[in-house]
């Protein structure tokens, strides 16, 4: 078992929360390699998993969330109601090792010196490995944050994961969706509360083990983008109510 680490080490005050469903071979890798980090506290949010899932977190020393409803803002949200009390700092991690860890300390820095609230790890182009994304997300990588430029005004290059908050500024927006609309959600709500926002380039590598629960089907694809769909329209329509209220 990996001890979490103390709350005076450099990434001490962040939590990070791992969605996983059916990720016990990637979570044996990638748990040891976050706790290795000094990371404050590390939550694996169970989506419904089959398999050793939580025997592998439990093992490592990571705390383990169950979250039955399915959806990816299901188990995010599932996973913000066990942060520990010592967390400033949250970050979201996919667990199938697409991400490089080593990065963590970048995201963070900026919002632990007080410059920013919300890092997101954008995938560019030249940094992603071939067959990392299908033509759908990228597709998708383009159209989402161009319905944010046009409905919000701010320039986002991508709905990656792999992020951090504050978790004062994640307080403040008030999460609701509990599908796959989590990361825009965030984003567009970062905008409307005028939250200090930024992008850092990361690689992007193709999982290491299993199919992905989205784009390793075409129904997962599409229900993907129906509630990023949806959830950004909602926000649309009703945004002149959270902006004046």
């Amino acid at each position: 078992m990996i001890p979490q680490a103390a709350p005076g080490n450099a990434l001490g005050r962040v939590g990070v929360i791992i969605p996983a469903l059916n990720e016990a071979d990637n979570l044996r890798e990638l748990l040891p390699r976050l706790a290795a980090l000094g990371v404050g506290q590390t939550i694996v949010a169970d989506n419904g998993s089959t398999d050793a899932t939580r025997d592998v977190a439990e093992a490592i020393g990571a705390t383990w969330v169950f979250e039955p409803r399915r959806g990816y803002g299901a188990a995010c949200f599932a996973g913000l109601q066990r942060l520990a009390n010592h967390v400033q700092v949250v970050a979201f991690l996919d667990a199938d090792l697409s991400d490089d860890l080593a990065l963590l300390p970048a995201l963070v820095q900026p919002i632990s010196a007080g410059t920013h609230d919300l890092v997101i790890g954008s995938r560019v182009k030249d940094g992603r490995e071939p067959g990392a994304m299908s033509a759908p997300q990228r597709f998708a990588n383009w159209l989402f944050p161009l319905l944010i430029r046009m409905g919000w005004g701010y320039r986002f290059t991508d709905l990656g994961p792999f992020r951090a908050v504050r978790r004062s500024s994640l307080d403040a927006m008030r999460m609701e969706d509990r599908a796959f609309g989590w990361t825009i959600e965030m984003q567009i709500r970062a905008v409307e509360l005028k939250l200090r926002i930024a992008e850092w380039p990361v690689p992007y590598r193709r999982r290491l083990h299993g199919a992905s629960k989205i784009s390793g089907s075409l129904r997962g694809v599409l229900l993907a983008a129906y509630w990023i769909t949806r959830t950004c329209v909602g926000l649309w329509l009703t945004k002149r109510s959270r902006i004046h209220r």
